[in-house]
């Protein structure tokens, strides 16, 4: 190597390569094992309710894959970069899975996208002497580290460096967790996967147009799945031979930092470890996470109003005051027409109405043009009251490393000029910090799987998650539905 690569991209494989996670920390691995199953509970919740989405991960020409990798809950076997796109699709579409905010947001669970089907497929091309793999073992064990260091490189990527300012959406960090840990998984040598990296910062980024305002499209649910299927094909390319570029992101005039981030490098709060996978937020409904709990705050309102005998909330909520974070004031605060179901469930004011109105946590079906919510003239006029303010103190207590907190406060204001006193969430269901978040997730996931699964099969997916030598692809097959699938 003539030239050395820019220090990020060599710290970051040195962490992949080099960093050996504490095998006696039971609660990273406790950790590890709720985000891979509460990945693959989201997965298949997309798979046995959006139409929409089987539609975009099924192949335009009908092909036999050998050693192909099986999409769980569906039943269609894939090469691992197509597999990318449709696990990732899977996993994302329904806005489900866990999340971690700061300067800049995301959701460490889509690089899952990239790591199982990268996996299975090295093991049944290694099983059946279509490939010599020479990388970690394709264990249990393996994807659970694999998956640990993908959430902690974008989890503290997300904490100081802030894409969305530049117009960047914020799955160029699946990309690059990606594709850094799936170099590893393939058994590239550290130069090899110094390169890949580079390729991710030469590579275009996507626009978050998408996810902003009146543009909110449904592409928001597919676009980290095309990025994890980017990461597997560039680390696919480079194990070809394919060089990279070390100055990839320092080289003037061209490099990342001068003419795409506006900033010469990037800002860590903490070296790389495991703080991530044991800090982010899970999701208990399919509510964009800056707005969770604000909707935790409606049903708990909605009681409230009704405990008083009260039944006609247009007739006697005069004004809703909701204060929240400079994030989701920023993301999700929204008026005027909402256009598709993505515009709708990125939209604070209608997930609070949806919760008032029906006393309960939003469903995916509740944002579809076809549904009753969609053109409820009940919901948009009480939508319409719903006053959005960014407060202070919730958003340095958002950003503050030793609370994460994503509060949000909820005022009603009657007709009669009495007030319903606020109601303050802070740690919503789902956070690291309630106690409720333990059965809510399994609540979760045993929803979810019982869609496809029998009891028995859901109690072979939980024991597998246990067995650190158990191959990769025994659990995977776990999740070839029996029956009940739509593909």
């Amino acid at each position: 190597m003539s030239t050395p690569y820019d220090k990020s991209i060599t710290e970051l494989v040195d962490y992949v390569y080099n960093h050996t996670l504490d095998e006696t920390e039971e609660k990273i691995w406790t950790s590890a094992r709720t985000a891979l199953l509460d990945a693959m509970a989201c997965a298949i919740s997309t798979a046995t309710t959006s139409p929409e989405a089987l539609r975009l991960i099924s192949p335009v020409v009908d092909t036999v894959v050998p050693d192909g990798f099986p999409v769980p809950g569906t039943k269609l076997v894939v090469d691992p970069v197509a597999g990318a796109f449709g696990l990732g699709v899977l996993i994302r579409y329904l806005d489900f899975n866990d999340a971690v905010g700061g300067v800049e947001w995301g959701h460490p669970s889509d690089n899952l996208g990239a790591i199982l089907p990268v996996m299975d497929w090295l093991a049944r091309s290694s099983a059946s002497g279509q490939r010599v793999h020479k990388g970690p073992p394709l264990t249990m064990q393996t994807l659970l580290i694999a998956l640990v260091k993908a959430y902690e490189i974008q989890g503290c990527y997300q904490m100081q460096n802030a894409f969305n300012a530049y117009g960047i959406d914020h799955v160029v960090l699946v990309k690059l967790a990606s594709a850094a840990v799936v170099s590893w998984l393939l058994g590239l040598s550290q130069e090899q996967a110094m390169a890949t990296i580079s390729h991710v910062w030469m590579d275009g980024h996507p626009n978050r147009v998408y996810r902003s305002g009146a543009n909110t499209i449904p592409r928001k649910g597919w676009a980290a799945g095309e990025a994890a299927r980017r990461a597997v094909q560039l680390s696919l390319i480079v194990g070809q031979g394919q060089p990279g570029s070390p100055g990839a992101l320092s080289a003037k005039p061209w490099g990342f930092w001068e003419r795409t981030f506006g900033e010469v490098g990037f800002k860590f709060p903490r070296p790389f470890g495991s703080w991530t996978v044991q800090n982010v937020l899970f999701k208990i409904m399919p509510v964009e996470g800056h707005a969770i709990s604000a909707v935790e705050a409606a049903i708990l309102h909605a009681r409230l109003f009704r405990q008083k005998g009260l039944s006609d909330p247009l007739g006697l909520i005069n004004r809703i005051d909701l204060r929240t974070t400079a994030a989701a004031y920023l993301i999700v605060n929204k008026k005027g027409t909402l256009h598709n179901a993505a515009d709708r469930d990125h939209c604070i004011q209608y997930v609070v109405a949806l919760a008032f109105l029906k006393e309960g946590p939003p469903e995916a079906g509740d944002y579809l043009d076809k549904g009753p919510w969609a053109t409820s003239e009940e919901l948009n006029s009480l939508r319409d009251r719903i006053v959005v303010n960014p407060d202070s103190k919730l958003t340095r207590d958002y950003f503050d490393l030793n609370k994460k907190s994503i509060g949000a406060g909820m005022t009603v204001h009657l007709a009669d000029g009495s007030t319903m006193p606020e109601i303050l969430i802070e740690y919503p269901v789902g956070h690291a910090r309630n106690p409720q978040t333990p059965a809510a997730i399994q609540k979760k996931f045993f929803h979810s799987m019982g869609q496809i699964f029998s009891a028995a099969e859901i109690g072979r997916i939980l024991g597998a998650v246990r067995k650190p030598d158990l191959p990769v692809s025994v659990f995977v097959d776990l999740f070839v539905p029996t029956g009940k699938a739509k593909l």
